[in-house]
């Protein structure tokens, strides 16, 4: 790829580079090689980012729900001729097999247009009656303003999708901060919304450091709210930085997913559910098998079966559609996870299969090899903390109480499954297992109708579907007169003392 591209800020319309003075270069991680280069922004252009989307709210805000849905069609349609250049950026960028950008980032982000497209036109508050007699109630949705929202590197596009999609169907303008390691097809994608007719400063992008950039964006006096994605710590940071001009707030954070199967559970399908949830990404999401906690009777067959099958996922580069695991996104980020196995290594844990980065021709890339570890304690860091590696941790439990209580023992609650025949204990999986999503017999598929989110330390706040509108619209209840009356008693009440 050429790395004479262009600057990756765009802001009022325009793509530039930022002004801080610091340089930066965006790699693929499969194999070192550098595919852009540019200069970060610093506060200046998150300053000029956000009065360019504070000029532009106004004519956005009054624009028709059709007419935004129809610019949104058009930007689908875009982004769809597009789809190819897409996938190969958004798969060098994080070092993730071209397969995985191809049938699933790309489309489900142009999914997500088209939905919200719709959606736009079903934006509405509940009509109420007239509940004191002569007064008649309703309910309008309103755009807040401007919205400055951060989006982390594992899933570039999708996560701009996600971020931009529910703010600007609403009638808000947005300024985005990717990450500085991915955010390519965040530009991309913004441009092709302004190829299709949103105006200019709706949509802004600046790239730049999270102390920096995203200091200043959350900080601003003229954000009305922040979305931020990424790791619970920093998440924390953003919602204390948010909170001296009592900005709206949401948070979607950290996740450690139970994959909890009984007894009765398919067992070849139980298995190989928890090797796609685990490695999906090279383990990098959020939403990922993690722990795979399993009724005692099946146990180690469950366990000899996704050793089994991890031997036969092939490691590889990006751009290989026969690769089934890519690379992670850095060496800090895979000595991270090599440090936590290495932990859990020597705390008495059983590591069944992988645990290091391979050799050969792909020791130039940041890879590490599917990992299945057991005989981890409860209370161990690669249980407890987020490893966000493609690391799967196997633990044995005898009774469906045990099991209900280890998948809650963490402090996070973003996504859970539950594999299992019986309709009760798939019921009372989903109601007692306290996460935002609770798949049964699958894990890892998402749609855009359906909401995103966490509880507990995993955040608050939806993605996705018509909820996240929820979270980028302001509820107004307004009340009318329809007697025509000028004065009611409660008018004397209050002034004839004065």
């Amino acid at each position: 790829m050429n790395t004479d591209t262009p600057g990756q800020q765009f802001i009022a319309g325009k793509r530039r580079d930022g002004t801080s003075g610091e340089p930066y270069e965006i790699t693929d991680p499969s194999t070192g090689e550098a595919i852009a280069t540019g200069i970060l922004a610093g506060s200046e252009d998150v300053n000029e980012a956000v009065a360019a989307a504070r000029a532009a709210f106004p004519e956005w805000a009054r624009t028709t729900p059709g007419d935004r849905a129809q610019a949104m069609l058009r930007w689908a349609d875009i982004l769809d001729t597009r789809a190819e250049e897409l996938a190969r950026t958004e798969s060098k960028l994080g070092g993730k097999p071209i397969r995985l950008a191809r049938e699933f980032d790309v489309p489900g982000s142009i999914d997500n247009v088209r939905f919200f497209a719709a959606a736009a036109r079903n934006l509405e508050g509940r009509a109420s009656a007239e509940y004191s007699g002569d007064h008649t109630s309703a309910i309008r949705r309103e755009p807040i303003g401007v919205v400055g929202s951060i989006a982390p590197w594992n899933y570039p596009l999708q996560m701009a999708a996600w971020k931009i999609l529910p703010a600007v169907a609403a009638g808000n303008t947005i300024v985005l901060k990717p990450s500085e390691l991915t955010p390519l097809t965040s530009v991309m994608f913004a441009e092709a919304a302004q190829e299709a007719g949103i105006p200019d400063g709706v949509i802004n992008i600046v790239t730049g450091s999270g102390p920096v950039a995203g200091q200043a964006l959350v900080t601003h006096p003229d954000v009305a709210m922040v979305s931020f994605t990424g790791s619970t710590v920093v998440g924390r940071q953003v919602a204390a930085a948010a909170a001296g001009s009592v900005k709206r707030v949401h948070l979607e954070l950290g996740g450690k997913a139970p994959f909890v199967v009984f007894d009765d559970a398919d067992l070849e399908a139980a298995a190989r559910g928890a090797v796609a949830g685990a490695l999906i990404n090279a383990g990098q999401d959020c939403t990922a098998a993690t722990r795979a906690y399993v009724q005692r009777p099946l146990y180690a067959a469950f366990v000899e079966r996704v050793a089994a099958l991890m031997d036969e996922v092939r490691l590889g580069p990006a751009d290989d559609p026969a690769t089934d695991l890519g690379s992670l996104i850095s060496l800090q980020q895979r000595d991270r996870v090599a440090a936590m196995v290495d932990a859990a290594r020597a705390a008495g844990a059983t590591v069944v299969r992988g645990g290091r980065a391979p050799e050969g021709a792909l020791a130039r890339g940041v890879y590490y090899e599917p990992t299945l570890i057991t005989d981890a304690a409860q209370d161990s860091a690669v249980v407890q903390q987020e490893v966000f590696g493609p690391v799967l941790v196997a633990l044995p439990f005898d009774t469906d109480d045990e099991a209900i209580r280890l998948a809650n023992d963490t402090p996070y609650g973003l996504a859970a499954s539950a594999w299992t025949r019986d309709l009760y204990r798939a019921g009372r999986a989903t109601r007692e297992i306290q996460a935002g999503c609770v798949w049964v017999n699958d894990h890892i598929p998402i749609i855009s109708e359906m909401p995103h989110g966490g509880y507990k330390s995993s955040g608050f706040g939806k993605d996705m579907s018509a909820y996240s509108f929820d979270e980028y619209t302001n509820i107004k209840h307004v009340m009318t007169d329809i007697t025509g009356q000028a004065r009611k008693p409660w008018h004397n009440t209050v002034f004839t003392s004065r």
